[in-house]
């Protein structure tokens, strides 16, 4: 009778540790935030260090520097560590080899373990879960100064979709000057919220497009002009533009061409789909995030705060044919 109390009372103890430990998901996305984090010191100290490493990936416009490269092994390499049967893609083809210790982080943030996990992702294996890594977005504004363009961008998705995002500004406030507290991190579930902003929106009325700063064409123009905007915004990085949404910058990003990845708008879209928002390719259409994918998103991105089909029903066809959804 003593033996199966006992017994009893293990099973209990193992019940409620099971019930109280935190599932997967946020496990993940809280060491995708310290690891963000991380990665944000990297990309300061590298550029402090007056030595960028730049190399040209395919042209001027699509450069790598030593903080791409030391940001994905560091990021790809901690959360391998910690969660081993995870998909995880970054946008750096590198040369396996061993990761510096000095790169490793395996902290997490108690506050979002802290989080209740969505009852539909909470029995998630690791196994289910990819996870997009762009170690630095806004490479070419990087090398030439525009700081407040840049991020980290890790973005976990499920089933083909961005279910959890997390964006780190390393350089967030530096225009403050000196003494200024460098650097956020923006973060966010779908079924549970976004935190590490204020959300806001553009005033009722206003249309202010966000597009790009140096990959611009012919579509591109001719469909921003399209959607008949008070003002354009043209500034780098895929992160970056989708912050614009949130904070109340912009209220669409048009990005009507080839050329932006998974990587560039996994971890943004789930951060946008968690406040209401909406990213699709130019018809429309999700995008898919499974590991088996093609990474680019060659029938561009519109994303919106609000009133997504507004902008939708503004695409020119001539648009549309060019570039035909996937």
């Amino acid at each position: 009778m003593l033996l199966l109390k006992c017994l009893l009372s293990v099973l209990s103890v193992s019940a409620a540790v099971m019930a109280s430990s935190p599932a997967v998901l946020m496990r993940l996305v809280a060491s995708a935030y310290t690891v963000a984090e991380k990665a944000g010191t990297i990309v300061r100290k590298v550029l402090q260090s007056g030595e960028l490493g730049i190399v040209e990936k395919t042209g001027a416009n699509d450069l790598q520097t030593l903080a791409d490269r030391l940001v994905q092994k560091s990021i790809c390499a901690s959360l391998s560590k910690s969660f081993p049967k995870v998909t995880i893609i970054g946008e750096e083809e590198l040369p396996a080899e061993d990761v510096e210790e000095e790169l490793l982080e395996n902290g997490h943030s108690s506050l979002i373990l802290q989080k209740s996990c969505p009852n539909q992702y909470a029995s998630l294996k690791e196994e289910e879960l990819v996870v997009w890594v762009d170690p630095l977005d806004g490479t070419k504004e990087y090398t030439e100064g525009l700081l407040d363009h840049v991020t980290v961008l890790i973005g976990i998705a499920y089933g083909g979709t961005a279910i959890a995002g997390v964006i780190n500004q390393p350089f967030y406030n530096y225009q403050m000057g000196a003494g200024a507290s460098l650097g956020r991190t923006l973060w966010g579930v779908l079924g549970l919220g976004a935190f590490g902003f204020q959300l806001q929106e553009v005033p009722d009325g206003k249309r202010i497009v966000t597009t790009t700063r140096s990959h611009s064409n012919k579509l591109v123009i001719d469909a921003v002009q399209a959607m008949e905007p008070h003002d354009v915004i043209r500034v780098g990085g895929a992160g970056n533009k989708i912050i614009q949404l949130v904070e109340g910058k912009a209220s669409a990003y048009v990005f009507a061409s080839p050329g932006c990845k998974k990587w560039d708008t996994c971890a943004p879209e789930a951060i946008l789909h968690t406040v209401g928002g909406k990213l699709t390719d130019m018809h429309g259409n999700a995008y898919r995030y499974d590991a088996n994918v093609k990474h680019m998103n060659s029938a561009g991105v519109l994303a919106t705060l609000r009133n997504h089909e507004y902008y939708l029903s503004r695409v020119p066809q001539a648009v549309l044919q060019a570039l035909p959804s996937d």
